[in-house]
Order: structure tokens, then sequence, then C-alpha cells
């Protein structure tokens, strides 16, 4: 009986598992594997999880195709392989996210404008500046430590997004709009499960200053849920993709950035 329940809950998990792989990512999963607004409320804890996955892609193909072609161009295929295994999920939610807090002035307004399927002027600027800035500073990073960065920051990124179901209320029904379903709930004990997903891979790098990368996430993500609340009283799919993108570009452009270099000479002198 005991291990009749073990194995329930093992496979129970994997289903939850799977919820959230073929939610966030175009890899293929087991036809068994049904929808249910419980286990996409369940599978919030491993959203950072398929953050490994999402940038352990990315790590092999910049690992091996950094033998045989430049830095710049490996750079971008490691992009690509992100958006490709997403199927550009986030950066979408980004694009809605910029239209519609750049063009609506009212709740109903900015949350029209996100349903949108079409991508506007602001959308189109943000996607070209945040995958520019996102190129440039990878190509900043040292490249032996670059696919555990790229692992860290798909995972952190992630967690921080879902960080906002936590302490945020959804503003949206799904049947009143053409979004995606979306886990709308989380438990504290998720919260933390996922916690350790995000901040787990800073054990990949030697140089533990690298967790105090972990700071300006965390106060970005803060400033994007108090705009959230603001304008429109919570989240959406869309302000969850938006906080991954940035979040994840704000990790790397700190890993540039190194502050830890520039605290530690200010306390020696």
């Amino acid at each position: 009986m005991i291990i009749k329940k073990i194995f329930r809950r093992i496979g129970k998990e994997i289903n939850i598992f799977f919820t959230a792989l073929q939610f966030f990512t175009r890899i293929p999963c087991p036809k068994r594997i049904k929808f249910s607004e419980e286990y996409l409320n369940k599978s919030s804890r491993y959203f950072p999880l398929i953050g490994w996955i999402v940038g352990g892609f990315s790590a092999v193909v910049f690992y091996l195709c950094n033998f045989i072609m430049p830095t710049q161009i490996v750079i971008l295929l490691t992009m690509i392989c992100s958006i490709l295994v997403t199927g550009a999920f986030h950066e979408d939610g980004l694009a809605d996210f910029v239209d519609g807090f750049g063009g609506g002035y009212t709740k109903e307004r900015v949350l029209t404008i996100m349903k949108d399927s079409q991508i506007g002027t602001f959308g189109a600027i943000a996607l070209i500046l945040m995958l520019s800035l996102k190129y440039t500073c990878l190509l900043y990073i040292e490249p032996i430590i670059l696919p555990f960065i790229l692992i860290i920051g798909h995972s952190l990124s992630r967690f921080a997004s879902t960080s906002l179901i936590f302490i945020q209320e959804y503003v949206r029904e799904n049947e009143d709009s053409k979004a995606k379903p979306l886990a709308k709930k989380m438990s504290f004990g998720n919260f933390i499960i996922g916690g350790v997903f995000g901040i787990v891979p800073f054990l990949l790098l030697r140089d533990y200053y690298y967790f105090f990368l972990i700071i300006p996430v965390v106060v970005t993500t803060w400033i994007l849920g108090h705009k959230f609340k603001k304008k429109i009283g919570g989240y959406t799919g869309d302000c969850l993709g938006a906080t991954q993108q940035i979040t994840e570009v704000i990790f790397y452009l700190f890993v540039v950035i190194k502050p830890w270099i520039y605290i530690l000479s200010v306390i020696q002198a």
C-alpha cells in the first residue's frame, strides 16, 4: 500500500512537471499528459527548473559551436536556440506588455491592448532593444563561464517572474481573453521550491560573489510588480513574460558590470 502511494505520488509529480514543460516550451511531451488547472497551478514550482532546460540547450549550443565559429555568431545561435525551444513565449509577453503599458491610460485600455495579437510600435522597439542588449551583454561575458551564466539567467529570471504569482493577484479571467491558460496561484511551499530551483544553478560557478547578482534581479522584480499593481491592480501572463525577459537581461548586465569589484575596491581604499 505504501509503495503504491509512493508510485502514485511520483506519477503525479511527473505529470505536474510535464504540465510546466508543455506550457513553457515546444519540447514534445507524452500524449497521456492532460491539462488540469490544478496541475497547472502546482507546476509553478517547476518553472525555474524549465529555465535549467532552456538554458541548458543554449549552453550546449554555445559550447559545441564555439569550437568552430566566431563567438559573435555563436551567441546569436544560442539566442535563436532559446527562442525556438520556448516558441518566443516570453518575448511575445514583453511586446504585449510594452504595447499595453505604453499605449494605455486606463486599466481597461491596457488590458485590451495587451489582448490584441498584433504587435505595436512600442512592442517592436522593445523587442529590438531588449534582444540587442541581451546579445551585447552576452558578448562581453567570458566564454569560459558563459554556458553557466545562461543556465543561471534562465532559471533565476523564471523564478523572479513566477514569484509575482505568489505575491500578487491575477487580474484577468481566461474566458474573457485570448490568453493561454495560466497558473494563478502559488503556495508558500511551491514558492520555496521554485526559489531553490532558481538559485541552485549559482553553485555551477566557483566565484560565489555572483550570488550578489540576485539583488538587482529582486529589485527589478519589485519595481515591475509595483508598476503592475499600480496600473492594473495585479499581473497578467504578459506581465510575467515581460518580467522574465527584463530580469534575465538585468542579470546579464550586472554579470558584465561585476559590481562587487567596485565595492571591494572602495572598501580596500
